[in-house]
């Protein structure tokens, strides 16, 4: 006998794929996150592509994951998926200090995030 198994947290025309430990502060993925929510997913690729953010990269590979997991974990239409939720949390807080002038010390906090993205299989908002 196995444990039983957990009730899905998503509806069924959902899925979603998460990054984790990405090495940019949160207030910098979020512009890249409010970049893309709420969008098909053609333009919110297209989008991604086109950016000049470093970071465009891992958000980029994140939403093409969840369209991956939608298509062949949940069998949902590709070209019908829009970006239902896009939501940047925080991580942990690498601390470094910095030498200063007259022997004193400066703290230097190197941020990570994580990234959620929700695709779901429907119409897209106009906006």
């Amino acid at each position: 006998m196995g444990k039983k198994t957990r009730a899905r947290a998503l509806a069924e025309n959902e899925a979603k794929a998460v990054a984790r430990m990405l090495r940019v502060s949160p207030q910098k993925l979020n512009l890249l996150a409010q970049l893309i929510r709420g969008k098909k997913v053609s333009a919110a690729l297209a989008d991604l592509e086109f950016s000049r953010k470093r970071t465009a990269r891992d958000v980029r590979k994140c939403l093409e994951s969840a369209i991956a997991n939608a298509e062949n974990n949940h069998q949902l239409d590709v070209d019908e998926l829009i970006v239902a939720q896009a939501h940047v949390g925080k991580a942990l807080v690498i601390k470094r200090f910095h030498a200063r002038g007259r022997g004193r010390m400066s703290r230097i906090l190197k941020p990570f995030a994580n990234l959620t993205i929700v695709v779901r299989e429907g119409e897209a908002a106009v906006s």
